[in-house]
């Protein structure tokens, strides 16, 4: 029998937490709620975020390249908003070879643990989305 982690420890400790607030968070799931945040099109994102705020700013796609650099320095604390920040950089047009590095450019600020745990959920995003379109 193997000794928990402190991660796993602490883990368990805020789930008995949250079971003692609301017992519905017991079957919480985050990729659940995602599914509550459909991907914008393109066009949505450039009318909103891209060159609606400055015709000469950054386009849609180079926004969300930066904010999943950055997302990808919170680590484990953006898992949701990494995967979803994927899902939108995708749909603005982003390489996997983009995502990639955008993730990878953040080693030396996040740190080995943060990039990898990002490249595994883009990669997990990417594949969800080409399962979705066989």
């Amino acid at each position: 029998m193997s000794e928990k982690t402190p991660f796993e420890l602490m883990m368990q400790q805020a789930q008995e937490m949250a079971n003692a607030i609301n017992p519905a968070l017991s079957a919480f799931d985050p990729k659940g709620f995602e599914k509550l945040w459909p991907t914008m099109s393109k066009d949505a994102m450039e009318m909103w975020f891209g060159k609606g705020i400055s015709k000469n700013g950054l386009d849609a796609k180079t926004r969300l390249l930066l904010t999943l650099a950055g997302l990808t320095m919170q680590g484990a604390q953006a898992e949701t908003p990494v995967r979803m920040t994927v899902r939108h950089a995708l749909e603005a047009g982003a390489t996997e070879e983009e995502i990639a590095e955008a993730i990878s450019q953040m080693t030396m600020f996040a740190g080995i643990p943060a990039v990898t745990r990002a490249m595994d959920m883009a990669r997990e995003v990417i594949k969800e989305k080409k399962d979705n379109e066989t």
